[in-house]
């Protein structure tokens, strides 16, 4: 990458039309990510103390509960800082790892939603199969791929966004920094990084989103053909929960990146379903509607109350 930017560091101006509500904005956000950390912490942890439930899906939902702790880490943090009377001053280097991270993690993590739809997929349309075709190569391997496809996003977004010269103003109109409260500032031509922008987010999405569609349109045929009803209520509920979360995870992205005009306020709001909201509801979804989940955390929490007695 050429290094021939101006500008030695950038100005968070937060979230628009928020003047005078910072503390209540602290309060609120500053619960919503504790929030997320302990209840995806706690599903890491049932995960893997218990060993009934070290099997793909499991597997993949422990991963999941990873990137949910790590994902608004890249952001939240630093907002909670300004919120709290900070600095609002990021430097050129910093935002452009906050850059790669926000689009690593988030591009894996939706690599990882497709593959949880595959793992559906082969467990309820081929259910005396699924061991064989979901060995746990085969689940590493989906999982280097994901890594694979997030780094790669990653790192083409944040070359063609820092690439450019930015000589001034050094003001980002947003709570982070991602390329469309970024590329305004750039003194250079940023029409090339704006459409690869557009296009890389866009067609990742929608392609990931696809696979997921049609993993679930075989998936929603195979259940209606279930003749035990508690057989159909099991797999609708462990499906249901896995497209709640896809849609508040997908949802915003393509608001943020098909709009053809950026609206500062309206990319704000989706930023922080994105980045706070739908890490916190994960924790919620896949705890409160996964039965073997919340038998592990009362065991766990069992032996931990009898530890305390003793």
């Amino acid at each position: 990458m050429r290094n021939h930017t101006w500008l030695s560091e950038f100005v968070l101006l937060g979230i628009p039309q928020t003047g005078g509500l910072e503390p209540l904005l602290l309060v609120l956000f500053s619960c919503i990510y504790l929030f997320t950390l302990l209840g995806n912490l706690l599903i890491f942890i049932a995960i893997v103390s218990a060993s009934s439930l070290h099997t793909p899906m499991y597997f993949f939902l422990g991963l999941l509960s990873v990137f949910d702790l790590l994902f608004p880490s890249v952001t939240c943090p630093r907002m909670l800082l300004y919120l709290s009377g900070g600095s609002r001053a990021i430097s050129h280097e910093g935002c452009a790892a906050q850059l790669f991270f926000y689009h690593f993690l988030g591009s894996t993590e939706g690599c990882l939603y497709s593959v949880m739809a595959y793992d559906r997929f082969v467990a309820i349309c081929h259910p005396l199969r699924y061991t064989l075709i979901m060995k746990p190569r085969v689940c590493v391997s989906l999982v280097m791929v994901a890594l694979s496809v997030g780094s790669l996003q990653a790192t083409t977004l944040t070359y063609f966004t820092f690439q450019l010269t930015y000589c001034g103003p050094n003001q980002v109109a947003h709570f982070f920094c991602d390329i469309p409260a970024v590329l305004p500032l750039a003194c250079d031509d940023s029409s090339l990084a704006r459409r690869v922008g557009s296009v890389n987010v866009g067609l990742l999405a929608l392609t990931l989103l696809l696979s997921v569609c049609i993993s679930y349109t075989h998936i929603g045929i195979a259940i209606l053909r279930i003749r035990s009803v508690e057989g159909r209520q099991k797999a609708f509920s462990t499906c249901s929960a896995h497209l709640t979360a896809i849609l508040c995870a997908y949802g915003p992205v393509i608001i943020i990146y098909l709009q053809r005009t950026p609206n500062p306020l309206l990319g704000a709001v989706v930023q922080i379903l994105n980045n706070i909201v739908s890490p916190m509801l994960n924790s919620l979804i896949y705890s409160l509607r996964n039965k073997e989940v919340k038998r592990s955390l009362r065991k766990m929490f069992r032996r931990i109350g009898l530890s305390v007695q003793e």
